[in-house]
């Protein structure tokens, strides 16, 4: 009998479980993929956003300024890569100064720090690559980017180091209310627990309909990006915003915290989880974006994604207790990677409520270190391969990521099964060559380490396979015909 079940591992699912492993509790995680952070946390703007965008007095107005301040000191502790690089939001027109100055007002009753109203020249004079249309523009310094799987993965980890039970490849298939609590069935087997919390993100409104009568709707709204070379990384220095529409925040166009410039994303009705990118709406975001930073040059794109999120038609979260015991964190769409940490702290509130027992523990896991070879010195560089020679061989020259860099993965509290999830970790594959140099070499370690053939080594998702699964061993010399 577990205290608590969290139906979902992405950023929501695992700031929830991350809180509650504070406590002396039995927690389990039930996730659906072979992998966390899978869905919507793995494909989105990677913002911080500073909170001005919520109407004052929502759960989504307080969660982000909380989230995002959060943010900053779990980032370092967890060894997220973090960059407090503050945002812009562009007026063309004194048509849009209304609305900047509505920002500004619900900015500062929101408790958004640092807040500025600019003109176009003193928002050209720290962005010198802006349109010589805008006309006015707000600043919030305390706008941030981040590694968004990355600070998953940390949260997810440190909750496992601290005892928490995930559960991969474990799709809920339904709920059943008992004295006790609840049974949770999914294809793995039955599960116990007194307490359940639904981090189901674009599947919320499915697993709340399995537990409590029918109250919301999940409206999957997909958007499209470009990611493009560090040759563009330096363009802009903060995240570069348009007057938000009633779909959303618009595109942007933002540096990210590898170096490189994501630009995107539009908003589109989807259907359920297609994450698939299209020409009409990617040429909506290129047109889009250069109407911010007309010198972005998408020649240097590297990569083209999607992502779906969580939309509810609602202008806040849905976060509360559903049923006895069953609580919902519902509708986490943007800013719900600003917000996590904070619903995480939220949840815990209300399991308190709900009648959970909460005692601290006495010992409490809260840091969290990886090895990046290409940021050591010389001489650190020359120590850890005499100690480990595996940090000596390259496996991605594009971000200069090791051999040892990978098995430390490898050997973690979540370890990778795909080539997917060893990029989340270490970063092999995100450079210009998207992994053409590293992706052999990658399945090679991977079917080595895990004792299964190449042709058992999948992409990412379960089923996403690279190679003929009959293929039963590597070639000789590795895997040089992929």
């Amino acid at each position: 009998m577990y205290d608590v079940l969290i139906i979902g591992c992405g950023i929501t699912g695992a700031a929830a479980a991350f809180e509650l492993s504070r406590y002396q509790l039995k927690v389990g995680i039930l996730e659906r993929e072979n992998d966390v952070a899978l869905g919507t946390t793995k494909a989105n703007s990677a913002i911080l956003h500073a909170g001005y965008d919520p109407e004052p007095g929502t759960l989504m107005a307080r969660l982000n300024v909380r989230g995002v301040a959060l943010a900053k000191e779990l980032c370092q502790k967890l060894d997220v890569p973090y960059h407090n690089c503050g945002s812009l939001v562009l007026a063309f027109s004194e048509e849009e100064r209304p609305a900047l100055e509505e920002l500004y007002r619900r900015g500062n009753e929101n408790g958004v720090p640092g807040l500025a109203l600019l003109t176009g020249d003193e928002a050209r004079a720290l962005e010198p690559n802006l349109s010589g249309e805008v006309v006015a523009a707000l600043h919030a310094p305390s706008a941030a980017i981040c590694s968004p799987w990355e600070y998953c993965l940390a949260l997810a980890e440190t909750a496992v180091r601290n005892g928490v039970e995930l559960h991969l490849n474990t799709a809920v298939t339904g709920l059943e209310r008992t004295v006790g609590g609840w049974t949770v069935r999914t294809g793995s087997g039955e599960f116990q627990s007194r307490f359940v919390i639904n981090a189901a993100g674009v599947d919320a409104a499915i697993v709340h309909d399995m537990a409590a009568p029918h109250a919301f709707d999940i409206r999957p709204s997909r958007g499209q990006y470009y990611l493009l070379d560090k040759s563009e990384g330096k363009r802009v220095g903060r995240v570069i915003f348009q007057c938000p529409s009633k779909v959303g925040k618009g595109v942007l166009v933002a540096p990210t915290v590898h170096g490189n410039l994501i630009v995107g994303p539009n908003a589109e009705p989807s259907e359920g989880h297609d994450a698939a990118t299209t020409g009409d709406g990617l040429r909506f975001v290129r047109e889009t974006a250069l109407r911010s930073v007309p010198s972005v040059n998408f020649r240097e794109s590297i990569r083209n994604f999607a992502g779906v999120r969580a939309a509810t038609g609602k202008e806040d979260f849905i976060i509360g207790e559903a049923a006895p015991g069953f609580v919902d964190l519902a509708g986490i769409c943007s800013p719900g990677l600003s917000a996590a940490p904070a619903i995480g702290e939220y949840a815990v509130e209300l399991l308190a409520k709900a009648g959970l027992a909460l005692e601290k523990k006495d010992r409490f896991v809260c840091e969290r270190r990886r090895t990046r070879f290409k940021e050591l010195s010389p001489q650190e560089r020359a120590a850890l391969v005499e100690k480990e020679p595996a940090f000596g061989r390259v496996i991605c020259r594009c971000e200069t990521v090791t051999e040892g860099e990978i098995l430390e993965a490898l050997a973690g509290p979540i370890p990778p099964c795909s080539v997917d999830g060893v990029k989340r970790r270490v970063n092999a594959g995100m450079g210009r060559c998207q992994g053409g140099f590293c992706g052999p070499r990658v399945v090679d370690i991977l079917a080595r380490e895990l004792h299964k053939s190449p042709g058992e080594i999948v992409q990412d998702q379960a089923g996403s396979w690279l190679l003929d699964r009959e293929t039963k061993t590597p070639p000789e010399g590795g895997m040089s015909h992929v």
